[in-house]
């Protein structure tokens, strides 16, 4: 090729041209052009298939799941640790439990005490009044003690002093809805002054475990470290998470249970004077 296009350089400076000549300029021109697809292809190729690895690579890494984590600490812990697991699982949902419930029910009880004070003192009477309460009320079960107690003052009972008598048995009547409105919060209180070191037991035990395992392995690497002690301690996090809602709850339900039994309080202290005005009710 080279001395073909030597000898049609010479041509063309002594003026004489052939049609070779031309299809050989034409030839050396594609011989450029295919030189250089050859450079480019491979480079475009390189980058397509470096990025289909990488694509590949961030698949595999989406699909493998993580090594270390709650399923890894269940499958590797022994019974005293899935025990304590299973404790802490009971404590957190019997405290969501009790929570949930308690805050609907402290909710009804607000909305009755509403409701008493709208329609419950322009009643003619105080039965007639108790009567018109929602059934299961507090407000119910006090005005019905305290008509009872007014009806039964007699006999033995006849000796107090009604205005006495009348006191007690509003007062007991107080203090049992109190006693029903504070059933619960004993166990927020137990959960949350225990989980956090049911939870530390539960890591100081997987940690001795999982040091005992490593001692035996001879393997003292920090991969091989850092996944067991690591599970271990998610035992003092769950601790810990289970603790913050029950203090937190116990501490919110104390304080709408004292506007509750304020509510109440106020109305057995108007339904005390009521009585007495009323004076002694036939049994």
């Amino acid at each position: 090729m080279s001395v073909e296009v030597l000898e049609c350089q010479r041509e063309k400076n002594a003026g004489r041209r052939r049609p070779s000549c031309r299809a050989t300029r034409w030839g050396l021109a594609s011989g450029w052009v295919g030189m250089l697809a050859l450079l480019v292809v491979p480079a475009w190729a390189q980058q397509a298939a470096s990025s289909a690895l990488v694509g590949a690579a961030s698949s595999a890494a989406l699909v493998v799941d993580n090594p270390y984590g709650l399923s890894a600490l269940w499958a590797g812990s022994d019974w005293v640790a899935k025990a304590v697991l299973l404790i802490m699982a009971v404590m957190s949902m019997g405290s969501w439990f009790i929570l949930v419930t308690k805050s609907l029910e402290q909710s009804r009880v607000l909305r009755q005490a509403r409701e008493v004070n709208d329609g419950f003192w322009a009643a003619g009477s105080v039965q007639q009044a108790a009567s018109g309460l929602t059934s299961g009320s507090p407000f119910r079960f006090i005005a019905e003690v305290s008509v009872q107690a007014a009806g039964r003052h007699e006999g033995l009972l006849g000796r107090i002093d009604l205005n006495t008598w009348i006191t007690m048995s509003i007062q007991r009547a107080v203090e049992r809805v109190q006693s029903r409105l504070q059933n619960g919060l004993a166990f927020l209180a137990t959960v949350g002054s225990t989980a956090p070191f049911v939870g530390l037991f539960g890591t100081v035990w997987g940690i001795y475990h999982a040091l005992t395992a490593i001692g035996v392995a001879g393997q003292a690497s920090i991969d091989k470290v850092a996944g067991p002690v690591g599970e271990a301690l998610i035992m003092t996090a769950i601790g810990l998470a289970v603790a913050v809602p029950a203090v937190l709850g116990y501490n919110w339900l104390v304080r709408r249970n004292k506007m509750v039994m304020d509510e109440v309080r106020a109305f057995g202290a108007d339904l005390h004077a009521v009585l007495l005005a009323q004076g002694p009710q036939p049994s």
